[in-house]
């Protein structure tokens, strides 16, 4: 139940694209002073070593941040989520080594004001987590089930903030505990952003989870896609997606001046579906 590590996945295409999108939410809901909780369910380790075995043994990451690293002038949007990358670097901030997780991106963010909650069931993971980010009032990090755990966290005492649903679907029923768990979360705060990261690696699953939703009785549902590849029967990641729940003023606009861009840059093939549009509207 527990084999996933996403050392061998970090910073990979889909992580990319994930990342992109949620610094650019937390950019957003910056704007205004009042303080917000940022809550993770699937933490992760929090950051990872990319010359570590895990990450050299794939090499996932070379076709995404690497590529995205070295290329010329990027867009705003695009540098300002680089910036916190090379954050993770301090040491050598202009050699790219150790790639942020969710929960390094949404530290690198923290505001004085604002607070954090990170969950994680790998213990091994869950014990980095909480020796890196324990320590920091702020921060409150938790060992269990991201989908169990979450009601229990919202609404948020600051009652602004966001919700970054990012499973690795290794368990069968976990299409449908996502499910249970966001419209049980939306319920008890209905004016919470979630974020929820979707693979493109069985196209049945990932139709029918979008179907689901979209009939849930949710409202304003943003999806933002990116694949490198035409849509393929194979086993393997060919691209990825997010879906927005109460998405921050424009983000819609934002997130698509940038994609033709990221596509270029990561060699996606003209067949390639990319885009943004709204599963449910307002």
């Amino acid at each position: 139940m527990l084999s996933y590590r996403h050392g061998f996945h970090a910073g990979n295409h889909a992580d990319v694209l994930k990342h992109l999108v949620f610094v650019q939410i937390l950019q957003s809901l910056h704007k205004k002073p009042a303080a917000l909780c940022c809550i993770d369910t699937h933490a992760g380790a929090g950051s990872y070593d990319l010359r570590a075995k895990e990450a050299e043994k794939v090499g996932e990451f070379r076709a995404g941040i690497e590529k995205v690293w070295q290329a010329p002038a990027p867009p705003a949007l695009i540098q300002t989520y680089l910036d916190a990358v090379c954050a993770n670097n301090p040491s050598r901030p202009d050699e790219l080594r150790y790639y942020p997780g969710s929960p390094a991106l949404a530290h690198h963010f923290l505001r004085p004001q604002d607070r954090m909650v990170l969950i994680e069931r790998h213990p091994s993971d869950h014990a980095r987590l909480d020796r890196i980010y324990a320590p920091n009032a702020a921060c409150r990090v938790e060992l269990g089930d991201g989908y169990t755990l979450l009601k229990a966290f919202v609404p948020p005492r600051e009652k602004r903030g966001v919700v970054l649903i990012d499973p690795a679907y290794e368990l069968k029923t976990e299409y449908q505990d996502l499910l249970d768990s966001l419209t049980a979360a939306y319920q008890r705060w209905a004016t919470g952003v979630y974020v929820i990261w979707y693979p493109h690696v069985a196209r049945a699953q990932t139709g029918r989870l979008l179907k689901r939703i979209a009939a849930s009785g949710l409202r304003r549902i943003l999806k933002v896609e990116l694949a490198l590849t035409a849509p393929r029967a194979e086993f393997g990641l060919w691209g990825s997606g997010l879906l927005i729940v109460n998405p921050p003023y424009e983000l819609d606009v934002q997130i698509a001046a940038i994609l033709p861009w990221l596509r270029h840059i990561l060699g996606a093939t003209s067949e390639a579906p990319a885009g943004v549009n709204w599963l449910v509207p307002e």
